[in-house]
Protein backbone atom coordinates (compact mmCIF):
# COMPACT_ATOMS: atom_id res chain seq x y z
CA UNK A 1 0.00 0.00 0.00
CA UNK A 2 1.34 3.44 -0.95
CA UNK A 3 1.58 6.02 1.80
CA UNK A 4 0.31 9.35 0.34
CA UNK A 5 2.04 11.32 3.10
CA UNK A 6 5.47 9.94 2.18
CA UNK A 7 5.02 10.82 -1.51
CA UNK A 8 6.85 14.04 -2.49
CA UNK A 9 4.81 17.06 -3.47
CA UNK A 10 4.72 17.38 -7.24
CA UNK A 11 3.27 19.76 -9.79
CA UNK A 12 0.08 17.68 -9.95
CA UNK A 13 -0.66 18.32 -6.26
CA UNK A 14 -0.55 22.07 -6.79
CA UNK A 15 -2.69 21.83 -9.91
CA UNK A 16 -5.33 19.81 -8.06
CA UNK A 17 -5.47 22.35 -5.22
CA UNK A 18 -5.65 25.20 -7.76
CA UNK A 19 -8.50 23.44 -9.60
CA UNK A 20 -10.37 22.89 -6.33
CA UNK A 21 -10.01 26.59 -5.46
CA UNK A 22 -11.19 27.55 -8.95
CA UNK A 23 -14.26 25.29 -8.80
CA UNK A 24 -15.15 26.49 -5.28
CA UNK A 25 -14.95 30.08 -6.55
CA UNK A 26 -17.20 29.38 -9.54
CA UNK A 27 -19.74 27.63 -7.31
CA UNK A 28 -19.62 30.54 -4.86
CA UNK A 29 -20.12 33.08 -7.65
CA UNK A 30 -23.12 31.26 -9.08
CA UNK A 31 -24.80 30.23 -5.82
CA UNK A 32 -24.55 33.43 -3.77
CA UNK A 33 -27.13 36.14 -4.10
CA UNK A 34 -25.18 38.54 -1.94
CA UNK A 35 -22.70 40.87 -3.68
CA UNK A 36 -20.05 40.24 -1.02
CA UNK A 37 -20.34 36.47 -1.57
CA UNK A 38 -19.93 36.93 -5.32
CA UNK A 39 -16.79 39.00 -4.67
CA UNK A 40 -15.43 36.25 -2.45
CA UNK A 41 -16.03 33.76 -5.26
CA UNK A 42 -14.13 35.96 -7.70
CA UNK A 43 -11.21 36.13 -5.27
CA UNK A 44 -11.18 32.33 -4.96
CA UNK A 45 -11.08 31.97 -8.75
CA UNK A 46 -8.17 34.42 -8.98
CA UNK A 47 -6.31 32.64 -6.16
CA UNK A 48 -6.71 29.30 -7.92
CA UNK A 49 -5.27 30.80 -11.09
CA UNK A 50 -2.40 32.34 -9.10
CA UNK A 51 -1.53 29.01 -7.55
CA UNK A 52 -1.32 27.45 -11.01
CA UNK A 53 0.84 30.31 -12.32
CA UNK A 54 3.30 29.95 -9.45
CA UNK A 55 3.35 26.16 -9.69
CA UNK A 56 4.13 26.25 -13.39
CA UNK A 57 6.82 28.86 -12.81
CA UNK A 58 8.61 27.01 -10.02
CA UNK A 59 11.82 25.25 -11.09
CA UNK A 60 11.57 22.87 -8.11
CA UNK A 61 8.28 21.36 -9.22
CA UNK A 62 9.30 20.49 -12.77
CA UNK A 63 9.64 16.80 -13.45
CA UNK A 64 11.44 15.06 -16.27
CA UNK A 65 13.55 18.07 -17.17
CA UNK A 66 10.62 20.00 -18.60
CA UNK A 67 11.41 23.65 -19.28
CA UNK A 68 10.25 26.07 -16.61
CA UNK A 69 8.47 29.35 -17.15
CA UNK A 70 11.07 31.05 -14.96
CA UNK A 71 9.75 34.17 -13.28
CA UNK A 72 6.90 34.54 -15.76
CA UNK A 73 4.49 32.66 -13.50
CA UNK A 74 5.43 34.73 -10.46
CA UNK A 75 5.08 37.99 -12.37
CA UNK A 76 1.69 36.96 -13.74
CA UNK A 77 0.56 36.07 -10.20
CA UNK A 78 1.74 39.46 -8.95
CA UNK A 79 -0.16 41.17 -11.76
CA UNK A 80 -3.32 39.20 -10.88
CA UNK A 81 -2.95 40.16 -7.19
CA UNK A 82 -2.76 43.86 -8.13
CA UNK A 83 -5.74 43.45 -10.46
CA UNK A 84 -7.74 41.66 -7.74
CA UNK A 85 -7.01 44.43 -5.22
CA UNK A 86 -8.23 47.09 -7.66
CA UNK A 87 -11.28 45.01 -8.55
CA UNK A 88 -12.16 44.46 -4.89
CA UNK A 89 -11.84 48.16 -4.08
CA UNK A 90 -14.07 49.20 -6.98
CA UNK A 91 -16.64 46.46 -6.39
CA UNK A 92 -16.88 47.23 -2.67
CA UNK A 93 -17.37 50.92 -3.45
CA UNK A 94 -20.19 50.01 -5.84
CA UNK A 95 -21.72 47.64 -3.26
CA UNK A 96 -21.60 50.30 -0.53
CA UNK A 97 -23.17 52.87 -2.84
CA UNK A 98 -25.91 50.42 -3.79
CA UNK A 99 -26.48 49.58 -0.10
CA UNK A 100 -26.81 53.27 0.80
CA UNK A 101 -29.41 53.75 -1.93
CA UNK A 102 -31.44 50.53 -1.49
CA UNK A 103 -30.57 49.11 1.98
CA UNK A 104 -29.66 45.73 0.45
CA UNK A 105 -26.77 44.12 -1.40
CA UNK A 106 -28.91 41.45 -3.05
CA UNK A 107 -27.73 41.19 -6.65
CA UNK A 108 -31.23 40.25 -7.86
CA UNK A 109 -32.50 43.67 -6.79
CA UNK A 110 -29.91 45.50 -8.91
CA UNK A 111 -32.11 45.76 -12.01
CA UNK A 112 -32.03 49.54 -11.65
CA UNK A 113 -28.43 49.49 -12.88
CA UNK A 114 -29.51 48.25 -16.36
CA UNK A 115 -29.25 51.18 -18.77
Amino acid sequence: MINPVAEPVSLMHYLVVGAILFVCGVVCMTAKRNAIGVLMGIELVLNGANLNFVAFGSPYLQSGGAPSLGLDGHLMALFVIVLAAAEAAMALAIALSFYNAHATVDVDQANELKR
